[in-house]
């Protein structure tokens, strides 16, 4: 359970055909900032986004995306593909009353933000993306780029049915643990830290369900227009061992309104090891200096 002198609250919203797990802070009629997380994160991730946020007026809600910790599971790789886990956003925000929000996504979570804003524009007020390509560059980066291939060489195995999830289960997620914690500076990720992690992994069904968002990529929808619309911000960890930086100049090009912010001596969890400078960045952009 949160605690209850953090603000935060715990909350199940029906989205999409299903029930998810959130936590939410800050005033019911402050704007809507719905906070997106990535593989294999669940809303823990935001830990030191959720409070500054809800203390500067944003109503924050940080939910567990389907397939992972408290939220529900359905089978099949189909329930997984882009433009559903887009309308599990939307009906969010329909849940809370609200016909705008503003999105924030790291990994996964911005795929899926990048993702809402191009096929929902006139849903997302604001964007704000961490250490994520749009999903419409991906490939083609790929393709034309063979080092970043062989960084999320990873994907190709997740592809696979069951072997991965035994893999990353044995010894207590011990391979899981590892990588978060060479992919990241030292002491970013605590044991504390990584055991409430893997109390999230080891709900029943998260593995396949986490891994399915990655197997649905074969069977990624396309989109009419991917210009984004909404005024965007991408922070950008340069020591990214997953993904190289010109994904994200690559994704900026399809900003209308795009806007960079490279701080080079983070990692690939940026929003974590330098969370005071992603806060003030994201509080401006966000709030508009209001």
């Amino acid at each position: 359970m949160v605690e209850a002198e953090t603000g935060v609250g715990e909350v199940r919203l029906a989205t999409n055909g299903i029930t998810l797990h959130a936590v939410e802070a800050g005033p019911r009629d402050g704007p809507l900032v719905i906070l997106l997380h990535g593989f294999p994160e669940f809303w823990w991730g935001w830990r030191r986004q959720i409070e500054p946020l809800a203390a500067a007026g944003l109503h924050v809600l940080a939910p567990d995306g389907r397939g992972y910790d408290l939220s529900d599971k359905p089978r099949g790789v189909g329930a997984y593909d882009l433009d559903t886990l887009a309308a599990d956003v939307i009906g969010l925000a329909d849940a809370l009353g609200r016909r705008k929000v503003a999105l924030v996504g790291h990994d996964w979570g911005g795929l899926v933000a990048w993702w809402t804003a191009s096929k929902h524009p006139h849903r997302v007020d604001r964007l704000v993306v961490l250490n994520a390509p749009h999903p419409a560059v991906a490939g083609s980066y790929i393709r034309r780029h063979p080092s970043q291939l062989l960084r999320s060489s990873y994907v190709g195995f997740f592809q696979l049915p069951g072997l991965p999830e035994g893999l990353l289960r044995a010894r207590n997620f011990a391979l899981m643990r590892r990588a978060l914690r060479r992919s990241s500076r030292p002491g970013t990720f605590s044991p504390d830290d990584l055991d409430r992690y893997a109390a999230a992994w080891a709900q029943p069904g998260a593995l396949t369900g986490m891994l399915n968002w990655y197997r649905a990529l074969r069977h990624r929808p396309r989109l009419a227009r991917p210009t984004v619309e909404p005024p965007t911000l991408l922070i950008w960890g340069g020591r990214d061992r997953f993904l190289q930086k010109g994904l994200a100049e690559a994704s900026l090009a399809l900003c209308r309104q795009g806007r960079p912010l490279w701080l080079d001596g983070a990692s690939h969890w940026v929003h974590i090891e330098e969370a005071e400078t992603v806060n003030l960045a994201m509080l401006r952009f966000l709030t508009g200096g209001r």
